[in-house]
């Protein structure tokens, strides 16, 4: 693959960042975003708001009543798209034992791997800007007379109709395009996603089923969006989901910070100076770990403290933020292979929009091993009895990595944080795995089992 940054850059890059040579060498490396602002600051500046926030979340209610409709399963929710939390203590004192490490605190898992209709985190931000393109066309062309009346309409033959004149087009590495392709046929539209080399099979045959066009390449990530952005491009009635410059799917990740507050409470787990909430957060393109830290620092400003983890051999974000070079700079143009099993996490550049903004809101970041996860995957079948896919365990052992590595415990001395660490609650969002099929789920594990 051509470089993007001339050898010249690369190596005024490679000697104003030392801990470039770790990244180069697969190692594991927790960073620490040392250019953050405090919350209060970085919000000035921020491209969005609070109100931005409440919009998306306005817009997700208006449209329960349609999701319910459609897919059952989210009748106990009414028709929100969302997952519960839960505590993993008995996993704790595995990752104590494993990475031979005391964590203050307690360990909760997010389970984004078991939200409705698409079993993953994309189901927030990606069924968000579905609806959202859905409801603009529909007020633009007059079929939907307000915002006030029961979406529920939106499931009529009518408006089905009406979608069915137009296309929606993705490229992805699986799960984003899962999202978009189930609502999308849901509503009515013709659906095509543009699925990368690293993309499951049974995603696919997944996709196929509900009536979707999968177009198959043998390419990594961001050529799959290109080409899914240029065949979009040909037709004017076709919308493409860019997940490398998306406004409307970073806002729809964001509405997590809310839920997830109301969640903590409900459980009367205290959020505060004293009470410190630190999240894992598993990241590819930066969307959903980004949108998710934004609508979190909204609720706890500094008292929540957000890091975003990579494969070791797939750090984009990482190089994106310690380099300031955003999506200037492919893990490519550092010798790294990208090869790796966590498919949701295989993402070689950066997002520009999502890199940009976020490193005024990243705490830090850290990479870990492919056997790490393949461990960690096994491991938490045996104990707790969840099955997670590979990408999902990315943010499993960050508590692990916090407290087990120089730059994390510096991060809580310089924060004033080590003595609060007992009253900490550490969460680590499981973004995926409940709809991997069995054999596919048994294949992880027997790789972990064997190592």
């Amino acid at each position: 693959m051509a470089m993007t940054i001339t050898q010249t850059k690369l190596e005024e890059i490679k000697a104003k960042n030392p801990v470039i040579k770790d990244i180069m060498n697969f190692k594991n490396v927790f960073w620490i975003n040392k250019s953050k602002p405090k919350f209060e600051d970085a919000k000035i500046d921020a491209k969005f708001s609070y109100a931005d926030i409440k919009d998306a979340e306005d817009r997700l209610e208006r449209f329960a009543p349609f999701i319910e409709k459609k897919f059952p399963e989210t009748a106990n929710t009414r028709g929100i798209i969302e997952s519960g939390i839960s505590e993993i203590s008995k996993f704790k004192k595995e990752l104590e034992a494993t990475y031979d490490v005391t964590i203050d605190g307690s360990l909760m898992l997010k389970r984004d791997d078991t939200l409705p209709i698409a079993g993953t985190i994309k189901a927030r931000g990606a069924i968000y800007e579905v609806l959202k393109h859905a409801e603009t066309l529909a007020l633009e062309e007059g079929l939907l007379e307000s915002k006030d009346v029961n979406y529920e309409i939106f499931a009529s033959e009518a408006f089905t109709k009406f979608f069915s004149d137009y296309n929606i087009t993705v490229g992805t590495t699986g799960n984003l395009g899962i999202s978009v392709g189930i609502m999308g046929a849901a509503l009515g539209f013709e659906v095509i996603v543009h699925m990368s080399i690293e993309a499951k099979q049974w995603k696919k045959d997944l996709l196929r089923s509900h009536g979707v066009n999968v177009i198959e390449h043998n390419t990594n990530f961001t050529k799959a969006v290109e080409n899914g952005r240029k065949q979009s491009n040909e037709n004017p009635k076709s919308y493409f989901v860019d997940d490398e410059h998306s406004v409307d799917l970073f806002l729809g990740y964001t509405v997590a910070g809310n839920r997830l507050k109301q969640q903590l409470d409900e459980k009367g787990i205290l959020v505060d100076a004293d009470h410190p909430l630190f999240v894992y957060l598993p990241c590819g393109i930066g969307g959903s770990p980004g949108g998710i830290t934004f609508g979190l620092k909204h609720v706890y400003g500094d008292n929540v403290h957000c890091f975003f983890a990579e494969p070791a051999h797939m750090p984009s974000m990482l190089l994106g933020l310690e380099t300031n070079e955003f999506d200037q700079v492919s893990i490519y143009d550092f010798d790294i292979d990208g090869k790796t099993g966590m498919d949701g996490l295989a993402v070689p550049r950066t997002s520009g929009f999502v890199s940009q903004l976020m490193s005024h809101f990243f705490d830090g970041g850290y990479t870990l091993q492919e056997k790490e996860a393949k461990s960690l995957l096994t491991k938490l079948i045996d104990i707790e009895n969840i099955p997670l896919e590979p990408a999902a365990l990315a943010g499993v052992p960050g508590a692990a990595h916090l407290f087990g590595t120089t730059e994390g415990k510096s991060y809580l001395e310089e924060n004033d944080l080590t003595d609060k660490m007992k009253n900490a609650t550490h969460i680590a969002w499981a973004t995926g795995g409940s709809m991997v099929p069995k054999d596919d789920m048994e294949e992880f594990y027997n790789q972990g089992k064997n190592l």
